[in-house]
């Protein structure tokens, strides 16, 4: 994940920036990067600041040397946005690849023990994908390297821009939402079961289609646009569209809101498997063919090099999920 933190002090000035860091690319303050980048991705001086822990004076103050040196105004004033030049367009990927670069180079090392290191990791991945596979993988880390820690960061609607801009280290997801751009490797495959209440109408342990389109449903949809996880391609395959009578943003969600009642859920299996032991439900095999689902993890290629990150991703290759 892109750790880069520049400035400390709450005004940025040309002479205190030179000063403290020394950063400088022939009469470019190389430091200034870190602002531009706040700048093109958020467009706008409150929220750059906001995230660089700085005050908006001193982001301010770096705008405007910004402007200086690229003859450009950058942000313009549109209306009630701050909308990007073409210049500053045109500088979006090129300072990030830039950013990365650094980071990249900062955190490269020739050796790295597992027993010893003090690491951070940030993965990108649905609460099936914590809960099955990650717990695993904590409870290895908390035997052979005590000292790293994972944030997860729940699966929305820009997971790929997440992983573009360095904010997550590996994205956990269906091989199908994987971009061609950056690296990638499968992880494991997961089929669908369907979970009723115990003491409902579903005895199982299977269930015909016209019982299951006759049923009331659970069902997931994820992030701020509500993209239903199953219902896709449920219609596409069949041309009819389920009856869903409530939904959730979490797959763990689901279980608990089956309970006492006649509906019922579609979900992953091994989730599932879970929380029928830990719950008064049934497992109900479809009668019917259903997607398999292929899990992959990706990263950004400037990680390639680090040697704490690929030692990670051989230990993910190496869990079995529960």
């Amino acid at each position: 994940m892109l750790k880069i933190r520049i400035f400390q002090t709450k005004e940025l000035t040309k002479s205190t920036a030179e000063a403290k860091y020394g950063m400088r690319l022939g009469h470019f303050d190389m430091n200034l990067f870190v602002v531009l980048d706040a700048l093109l991705d958020l467009k706008s001086v409150t929220k750059a600041s906001e995230r660089l822990c700085i005050g908006a004076s001193a982001t301010s103050s770096a705008l405007g040397r910004l402007r200086e040196h690229f003859k450009d105004d950058l942000l313009v004033q549109i209306g009630r946005r701050m909308e990007l030049t073409p210049l500053a367009e045109s500088l979006r990927e090129p300072v990030r690849d830039i950013l990365l670069r650094s980071q990249s180079t900062l955190t490269s090392k020739a050796a790295f023990e597992p027993a010893t290191a003090q690491r951070h990791f940030v993965f990108n991945a649905s609460d099936y994908s914590a809960t099955v596979f990650l717990a695993p993988l904590l409870q290895r880390l908390s035997r052979v390297a005590p000292g790293i820690s994972l944030d997860i960061i729940e699966l929305g609607n820009n997971n790929l821009a997440k992983l573009e801009r360095g904010e997550v280290d590996i994205a956990i997801y269906p091989e199908r939402n994987a971009s061609p751009n950056y690296p990638a490797e499968t992880l494991f495959e997961e089929d669908y079961v369907c979970v009723a209440w115990e003491k409902s109408r579903h005895t199982g342990p299977r269930i015909s289609f016209n019982d299951y389109v006759a049923a009331k449903h659970i069902s997931v949809r994820m992030g701020e646009q509500r993209i239903p996880s199953f219902e896709e391609w449920f219609l596409s395959a069949h041309g009819i569209k389920r009856q869903i009578v409530a939904t959730s943003s979490t797959f763990n969600a689901q279980p608990m809101m089956i309970l006492g009642t006649e509906y019922i859920a579609t979900m992953h299996r091994r989730l599932a498997q879970i929380y029928a032991r830990l719950l008064p439900l049934r497992l109900l095999t479809p009668e019917f063919e259903t997607p398999g689902l292929c899990l992959v993890m990706q990263w950004n290629h400037f990680n390639n090099s680090d040697a704490g990150h690929r030692w990670l991703r051989e230990q993910l290759k190496t869990i079995q999920p529960v």
